[in-house]
């Protein structure tokens, strides 16, 4: 956690090439991207940022990570991303040739609420672009995921970096990015090695799924 603030990149002034690599890749293949997150320098703070790029190669939206993640386990992970980072004061929500989606960043995924209110501001996708634990993973990745998509009855998507075991860091990731649906199935998934997954989200199931919710027709 220590080194990232020199990796942090300067999105708003154009200097940064985590960015400006997705924007030549949306706009070569004509796609939307939801870009993960980088460290951003901004203000002289640090931010845990994730950008949403149009087939245009334009940024679309950018969100700061809302909720800083703290953890102290006892023999086995102490981290507290405040020490670096600065938590964001905007909610996300940004409309795409896609869809409505709303944006949050790993330890997001935990606040309910965040949630509840891109539903309420008629989002279709919720993205959550995470690095989860080996301990938190195991115990919380799939549950939050499905937590937040039965809540609301939309989808959730999440994308992890893949685990490394021989990375010399005393924090391993859990990996198993997925796609959830409105009922809380599993519509893809990978495992904790780097992979390629696609999954296909029908629209319409969000509304068929409410309905048969409020109609007690499950």
């Amino acid at each position: 956690m220590e080194t990232l603030p020199s990796y942090a990149e300067d999105i708003d002034g154009g200097e940064s090439p985590s960015i400006s690599m997705l924007s030549e890749l949306a706009a070569a293949r004509k796609i939307t991207i939801v870009g993960g997150s980088i460290p951003e320098k901004a203000s002289g703070k640090v931010f845990n940022t994730c950008c949403v790029i149009g087939p245009d190669g334009q940024i679309l939206a950018k969100h700061r990570k809302l909720h800083l993640f703290e953890i102290d386990i006892p023999g086995d992970i102490k981290l507290k991303e405040s020490d670096t980072f600065t938590g964001g004061q905007k909610t996300t929500i940004v409309d795409t040739d896609v869809g409505r989606i709303g944006i949050g960043i790993c330890h997001d995924i935990r606040f309910p609420e965040l949630a509840m209110l891109y539903r309420s501001k008629g989002a279709h996708l919720i993205c959550y672009p995470s690095a989860f634990n080996m301990s938190t993973g195991e115990l919380l990745w799939d549950l939050m995921q499905k937590s937040r998509a039965v809540d609301n009855q939309l989808f959730v998507a999440t994308c992890s970096p893949a685990r490394d075991p021989n990375a010399n860091s005393d924090y391993m990731i859990w990996g198993h990015s997925s796609l959830i649906g409105p009922f809380g199935e599993v519509l893809a998934a990978a495992g904790h090695e780097e992979a390629t997954v696609i999954g296909e989200i029908d629209l319409s199931t969000i509304q068929s799924t409410r309905h048969a919710i409020l109609e007690l027709r499950i």
